[in-house]
């Protein structure tokens, strides 16, 4: 068969806030052993959380589901509603919250917003874990989910000079902006995020998927189904002209037959997957092809670094 040229994206796979996530439960379960609680799936892949099962980790959907225990429980990188912490605190449980720290940014800018009486709309995706805790750090009914444009369009907000938005920090970069500019065309006296919500690993994967869409045949994404971040990055692929974009768990995933006239194929992954996926990926390919490879640089994320959360770093500090 003709030779396969791979164009990998720049930056991709594990973002600092996953990573932090992930050592947050390894350094859990080295200090106080197994097992140790998880609520919701830490990141949102299989083969990540499945790791983590493998060595102590037990992942639940909510507290009720722990029993009443001394082991830790934490918090998934995608944050929790307020109630959360409070009933692990009622439960005196040992509760460690891994949230991504510019997940807890939006959480802030929600609770200022209420605290000077305006109205917040957050930008988001339904039923998503991390829009669930977001609009959880505000009373039910002072937050309003907008999705599309045309939500916006239906908006009728109690005093329109008393507005502010947030976003959900994984969502497409340009349908985003849409969404926003329909805001402030509505609502001119808006208030927005100082800094824009959106965070800096989700913009850098998607910048670096507009650079090699063009450039190839078909686009491979890394990546869970339920991982936001991973299917705006195959959305971003379709919208910028790539006739074949999809998202795969792993390299069993592959059926090599739908490649077959592929010459160029772009490869990159979600925040949440594991470079060695990719590599998995790349496997498969080169069992039938000669493979060459390129990378294409968006941005260099070499010293984004979270440190652990609170409660780990104590204990570390101690030993």
């Amino acid at each position: 068969m003709k030779p396969l040229k791979i164009v990998l994206c720049s930056p991709r796979g594990f973002c600092a806030g996953v990573v932090r996530a992930i050592d947050s439960v390894e350094r859990a379960l080295a200090l106080y052993g197994a097992p140790v609680y998880v609520r919701h799936e830490i990141v949102h892949n299989r083969f990540v959380v499945d790791s983590l099962r493998a060595k102590g980790a037990i992942f639940v959907e909510e507290l009720e589901e722990v029993p009443e225990t001394d082991a830790p429980v934490i918090f998934s990188a995608h944050g929790v509603p307020r109630a959360i912490p409070e009933e692990a605190n009622r439960r005196n449980l040992l509760a460690i919250d891994a949230t991504c720290p510019l997940v807890t940014k939006v959480h802030r800018e929600v609770e200022i917003h209420r605290r000077r009486g305006r109205e917040v709309l957050l930008i988001g995706h339904e039923g998503h874990p991390e829009v669930v805790g977001t609009l959880g750090q505000l009373p039910e009914g002072a937050a309003t989910l907008v999705e599309t444009v045309e939500d916006v369009d239906r908006l009728e907000p109690r005093d329109v000079n008393n507005l502010a938005f947030v976003t959900q920090t994984t969502l497409s970069v340009d349908d985003t902006a849409s969404i926003v500019a329909r805001l402030k065309d509505r609502f001119p006296a808006i208030i927005g995020p100082h800094k824009e919500d959106i965070c800096y690993a989700t913009t850098n994967r998607q910048e670096a998927v507009k650079r090699v869409a063009p450039l190839v045949d078909a686009m491979i994404v890394v990546g869970a189904p339920n991982s936001s971040n991973s299917q705006r990055l195959r959305e971003v692929a379709e919208r910028e002209g790539c006739r074949f974009a999809v998202l795969v768990q792993r390299g069993s995933d592959i059926d090599l037959a739908r490649y077959e006239d592929v010459e160029r194929l772009g490869i990159t992954a979600g925040a949440s997957a594991p470079e060695s996926l990719v590599e998995e990926v790349m496997a498969v390919f080169a069992t039938h092809r000669a493979l060459t490879v390129e990378t294409v640089v968006a941005a260099d994320e070499a010293n984004m670094f979270f440190p652990l959360p609170r409660t780990l770093r104590d204990h570390e500090a101690a030993e």
